[in-house]
């Protein structure tokens, strides 16, 4: 249950357009983000062309810039935010970070309620960007102390696993999904055959799977899920009381069923292992020039794995997915070799594997 302001009464209403105008004129000053086609020409000689949406050129720098935007503007028109209100989140990745851009934005405090061993490059981002940082032992433990801490507060708690699904317009909003397919209208196959992302929150494979069936397109969508998630089990099963280690991919996948992600927009789920995210991660920063982030990697192997199918099948389309984040700020930790070795082991294999595919 998500915590309300102690004083129940609505923001002042100078105050709220004031908030309201200021997020949309953040967004009126940004582009939308490219799209960006990989340069794989056995495929495309097979009649299937594969995309990335780049969400790495928002201003915080990953998709969730989007979500963050869409859960403010939620929370202030539903009257759960006013002026002074502390802003609170479970979260210590990218989510967190773009949170703290919009509170700072419109005069707020935030904090951010994460685990003790979040790397120091993502508490750096966050107190950029004039956030808090709220320390707990156990990564699980971080529902429970941002729902207290905004209690105690007065504040209001974000809860991104709750209200990502319903606080983006599925119809047509200026949403990811309609962008998808208006940059795709020129492309040799304007209707994709697959939509691939990944799962955090489900937020964003909720919005995608509703406005394909909205707009009756021939689309299906795929969620890639990393090893260690318990999304792919709960697809499969649809019991939402299982629970899994988590996921050792940064930004998807989870321990518990969060209520965000709906098992019924999901036409497959891909799990795909740590090493094949991690060398997918490394071949497509080769193919492009420039580092992008792990969970990039895990949406690349579902997309290489389904368009294996394709080819073999003798089925021609476009595969399209999300460049997540970029590369940058995991240079600590997934670019770099000594980690990866002690974190994952020996990811040999995976790198032919995937190499085999790009091929």
């Amino acid at each position: 249950m998500t915590m309300r302001p102690m004083t129940p009464s609505m923001p002042s209403p100078g105050w709220l357009s004031t908030a309201i105008h200021r997020i949309e004129a953040d967004y009126q000053r940004s582009a939308d983000t490219h799209l960006i086609p990989l340069p794989l020409p056995a495929l495309a000689a097979a009649g299937i062309d594969l995309y990335l949406k780049d969400e790495s050129t928002h201003p915080t720098g990953s998709l969730k810039h989007r979500l963050a935007r869409s859960l403010f503007l939620y929370a202030l028109c539903n009257g759960y935010v006013r002026e002074g209100t502390t802003i609170v989140e479970a979260s210590s990745g990218s989510t967190a970070v773009s949170e703290a851009y919009f509170a700072r934005l419109l005069g707020l405090p935030f904090i951010a309620v994460m685990p003790r061993s979040t790397s120091a490059e993502k508490i750096a981002q966050i107190g950029f960007y004039g956030g808090q940082c709220h320390f707990v032992d156990r990564a699980d433990e971080v529902y429970g102390e941002a729902r207290s801490l905004a209690q105690r507060s007065g504040g209001h708690y974000m809860d991104q696993f709750t209200y990502a699904e319903r606080a983006t317009d599925w119809r047509g909003n200026n949403n990811i999904a309609e962008s998808m397919f208006a940059q795709m209208a020129r492309e040799r196959h304007p209707v994709p055959a697959w939509i691939v992302v990944g799962a955090g929150t489900g937020g964003t494979s909720a919005t995608i799977g509703r406005y394909v069936r909205y707009r009756c397109h021939d689309t299906q969508l795929c969620v890639a899920d990393p090893e260690g998630s318990v999304f792919a089990a709960y697809h499969r099963t649809g019991d939402a009381s299982l629970t899994a280690p988590g996921s050792r991919i940064e930004g998807i996948g989870r321990p518990r069923v969060e209520a965000s992600f709906i098992r019924t927009l999901v036409d497959r789920m891909v799990v795909v292992p740590n090493a094949d995210s991690v060398a997918a991660m490394r071949a497509l920063s080769a193919l492009l020039g420039r580092k992008v982030g792990p969970s990039t990697g895990t949406n690349l192997a579902a997309m290489l794995a389904l368009a294996h199918e394709m080819r073999e099948a003798g089925r021609q389309g476009a595969i399209l997915s999300l460049l997540c984040d970029a590369g940058e700020r995991y240079l600590p930790s997934y670019h770099d070799a000594a980690w990866v070795r002690e974190s994952f082991g020996d990811i040999g294999e995976a790198e032919r594997r995937i190499g085999a595919l790009l091929r």
